[in-house]
């Protein structure tokens, strides 16, 4: 293997623009202690009074990281160091933040979909659409179950010039390796204005991805994830629109965002090679991989209301999610069955997800000057209905149908208590009402057990659960430019219900032997085989995460930075066991260390970096205890030392130019499971034009460095190489 690996060291000199949208202030915005977030406490309030670590990255910030990538996953990478590497294609599996699941939102909606993980959504957002985003580290409960390991909310963009102003941008990426079948375009054109009272922003983008290469040289697979979909041979869309009424105080508006995309490979993965490559001798014989999902959002806020300031937003989802169809291997060990052991997987062995999401959401933020000046409380109650499936292409239910009832009620208070020092907290009840439909099981081949287990009942029925959540946390201002924060804050999560359900009767031993009896002999299995399971019985415990936290953030005009550090802990956990192909539950702690940086070396350069730490261990043997060698599997933590950093310039004469170094280390804590780092290394120009219009020139794996990328291969085990170099043109124009 030739990678070339850079010193550490470079990793904290050089970094993305786009990594410090929380520290580089921008004309007139003051330093990044003023910037104004609204995800932290569900009310718009100074990043100088949250007492949590959270970025906000502004729409100037999000157009130089387009200029190298316009992918929100490879934004998200490079601004969050408790973000995982990303794996690099159209599915977000194993990727996550903090080594625990992250809620994203747009517009303060959830998009994940609780009762079915299904990932592929942070690849689906169009940053031609987002105006800014605001990323909270560590749990949270205010916007509901999902955020164990942290929140990012993309906010999109409201209409603002007087007239109507169009902007068209226009890009293609290509991989060196072969430019002519690797030529992938893109485009996007958008519409925006006011008209007295009513402003409107409209839409529309598409993009055709082709063959993919990695550093070796080698056609990359088109699902090295198994299941998971890769970054090559689609076609994707995206319609956004939002028309805003406002009448003094008073607002309302209304939102709908419709992604579309379909890949279609042309073969099968060998996931015996090394790395994991497409089967050309297999050709790829199932239906395409298909997102068709579509997000209605109204929203109306009131200043002036007597309470304060309210705002009531509704939201109606409806996703659609298919999965590429897979095949009996090595890296897939269960599969329903076809009826003949030397060819063992069914054509029907391919899903999709469907799911149906609608709430409301109240919030009120209330002065409470008359308890204590300057003090606040923000308060409200949520309610949203789910209900989800997951089918086999020929209509068979592959998990139980589930419909789903929550209620929640929270308040958040915030006290000044002195001019130099704030606290804040505050509660929120969840209240669950969960229906599982009754359903069958199919048949499935075992390879553990080369047999086939016969399809089984399983029994839902109705039930109920619920959670209070805290939080509470302090702010101290050190000096005028340096604060001191530190917090306590619970996640709550609802654990992939249907993960558990899509494996009944296979999940445990105690399962199996409930479901099959005395068929499974050789596990110590006796009694007559009833093939019925009952998903009280299987149920998984919805997942509380405690999260602790303190640092440093301060502002001191051309040099800005942070540092935190943080213990995350929960009793039931959730990991998954590739060989076993098992999900299942354990005591875990987490922690870690994140620092960022950034100076301005003079009006022209700018140097900054981040850093982040993390490690997890659980336990695995189930005895009640963690053990100093029982580590959480690589899909939790795919990578210990993640950096990135940057050296910006800009010149008088409209040119400007970056660079960038990413590193991550790789992990080496799993016997057997070893995975590399790398570092890579990516360059981009650009040319204002007096038309207003912008050219970009951007190489990503300046070195064409071959690696094995960590997050991917966590996912199942076999080593997926990472992307080799590719070269990005794009050119903008407003008008």
């Amino acid at each position: 293997m030739r990678t070339r690996i850079w010193p550490l060291f470079l990793s904290t000199c050089l970094a993305s623009p786009a990594a410090w949208g929380q520290d580089q202030a921008l004309p007139g915005e003051g330093t990044l202690l003023d910037r104004l977030v609204v995800t932290a406490g569900r009310e718009e309030s100074a990043i100088a009074g949250v007492a949590q670590s959270v970025i906000v990255v502004e729409r100037e910030e999000i157009e130089q990281a387009m200029e190298i990538s316009p992918d929100a996953t490879d934004l998200v990478e490079k601004l969050v160091p408790g973000f995982s590497p990303g794996n690099q294609t159209i599915s977000g599996a194993s990727e996550n933040f903090r080594g625990r699941g992250v809620l994203i939102m747009v517009d303060g909606v959830p998009r994940n979909t609780p009762l079915r993980d299904v990932s592929r959504i942070l690849s689906m957002i169009d940053l031609d659409n987002i105006e800014r985003v605001e990323v909270v580290n560590g749990a949270s409960s205010l916007y509901g179950a999902g955020a164990t390991g942290g929140t990012i909310n993309f906010i999109t963009k409201r209409g603002t010039s007087d007239k109507p102003t169009v902007t068209v941008r226009t890009g293609v990426t290509a991989f060196t390796e072969n430019i002519g079948k690797s030529a992938a375009p893109e485009a996007s054109a958008s519409v925006e204005g006011r008209k007295d009272a009513f402003d409107y922003f409209f839409s529309a983008s598409g993009e055709l991805t082709r063959r993919t290469y990695d550093g070796f040289g080698n056609e990359m697979a088109s699902d090295a994830m198994l299941g998971q979909g890769g970054g090559d041979r689609t076609g994707s869309g995206d319609l956004f629109g939002v028309v805003g009424y406002e009448d003094g105080p008073r607002r309302f508006e209304v939102s709908f965002d419709w992604t579309y995309a379909e890949q279609e490979p042309d073969w099968f993965t060998d996931y015996d090679a090394d790395p994991v490559a497409p089967d050309f001798s297999d050709p790829y014989t199932g239906e395409p991989l298909k997102e068709d999902s579509k997000y209605l959002t109204a929203k109306y806020t009131d200043s002036a209301f007597p309470l304060g300031e309210i705002e009531v937003k509704g939201f109606y989802n409806k996703i659609f999610k298919q999965s590429p169809f897979t095949k009996f291997s090595r890296v897939n060990s269960i599969v329903y069955y076809s009826g003949d052991p030397l060819n063992p997987t069914a054509d029907y062995n391919q899903s999709a997800l469907e799911a149906e999401r609608a709430g409301v959401n109240l919030t009120v933020n209330t002065p409470t000057d008359f308890l204590f000046e300057g003090s606040s409380l923000t308060w409200g109650a949520d309610y949203i209905y789910d209900e989800t499936r997951q089918k086999l292409i020929n209509g068979w239910d592959v998990i139980a149908p589930m419909r789903q009832h929550s209620l929640a009620a929270f308040a958040q208070a915030e006290v000044p208590i002195t001019d130099r020092f704030r606290v804040q907290g505050g509660v929120r009840f969840d209240q669950f009402y969960l229906t599982v439909e009754d359903f069958e099981r199919p048949e499935a081949y075992v390879g553990d057990f080369r047999m086939a287990f016969p399809a089984i009942n399983v029994q839902g029925g109705s039930f109920n659960y619920n959670a209070f959540t805290f939080n509470a946390g302090a702010v101290f201002d050190v000096t005028d430019d340096l604060q001191m924060f530190g917090n306590f804050s619970q996640g709550y999560s609802l654990t992939d219900i249907g993960a558990f359900t899509r494996r009944a009767g296979l999940n445990s031993t105690a399962e199996a032997c409930d479901a099959y009896g005395g068929l499974l002999a050789s596990l110590g299995c006796t009694g007559f085989p009833d093939f019925t399971v009952s998903y009280d019985d299987i149920a998984p415990e919805p997942q509380l995460v405690n999260t602790f936290e303190a640092g440093l953030r301060g502002d001191w005009g051309d040099f800005r930075g942070s540092l935190s550090a943080y213990l995350s802990t929960s009793k039931d956990g959730v990991n998954y066991d590739i060989e076993a192909n098992r999900v299942s539950q354990q005591k875990e702690r987490i922690w870690g260390v994140e620092a960022t940086a950034e100076y301005d070396i003079n009006t022209m350069f700018t140097v900054g970096g981040i850093l982040g730490y993390q490690e997890g261990r659980y336990d695995e043997d189930g005895d009640g205890s963690i053990g100093d060698d029982e580590y959480l599997p690589n899909n939790r933590i795919p990578s210990t030392w993640k950096g990135v950093g940057y050296v910006s310039a800009r010149f008088g004469n409209g040119f400007s130019a970056r660079g960038e170094v990413e590193y991550f280390s790789g992990r080496d804590r799993i016997a057997g499971e070893s995975l590399d780092g790398a570092t890579l290394v990516n360059l981009g120009v650009s040319k204002e034009f007096a038309n207003g219009g912008e050219l970009s020139l951007a190489v990503r794996n300046v070195f064409d460095t071959d690696y094995i990328n960590p997050t991917a291969t966590a996912t199942r085990g076999a080593p997926v190489p990472g992307l080799g170099r590719s070269v990005y043109a794009s050119y903008k124009i407003t008008f």
